[in-house]
Parts: structure tokens; sequence; C-alpha cells
């Protein structure tokens, strides 16, 4: 996965965490938009490995 795209997915889960959905889900959707399908697994599974960043604070 590219460096700008675990960043993405990073700050959007700390947008989560600070009650600004639309944020978090414009920063991220940036970078899976563009991702291609190799990306798209590696990001698949960080969402489902990171889950509880979304929701808990750090």
């Amino acid at each position: 996965m590219r460096n700008s795209t675990l960043h993405a997915l990073e700050r959007a889960a700390e947008l989560t965490r600070d009650n600004r959905l639309v944020d978090a889900v414009a920063t991220a959707e940036r970078v899976i938009a563009t991702a291609d399908e190799f990306e798209s697994d590696e990001i698949r599974q960080w969402l489902d490995d990171h889950a509880a960043d979304f929701t808990r604070e750090v």
C-alpha cells in the first residue's frame, strides 16, 4: 500500500473519531477510488484490521 493511501486511511479514522464523518468519507474515498485491484485488497484488509481505530481514541 502506498504511504499516501495509508496516511489517508489513518486520517479518515481520526476524523471519524472527531465526529467528522463527511470529511472522513471524502478523505478515504479519494484513495479508494484510485486504488488498483491489489491496493484495493490491501485497503480492505487494513480496514478489517483497524476497524476499532474508527471508534476509539488512540
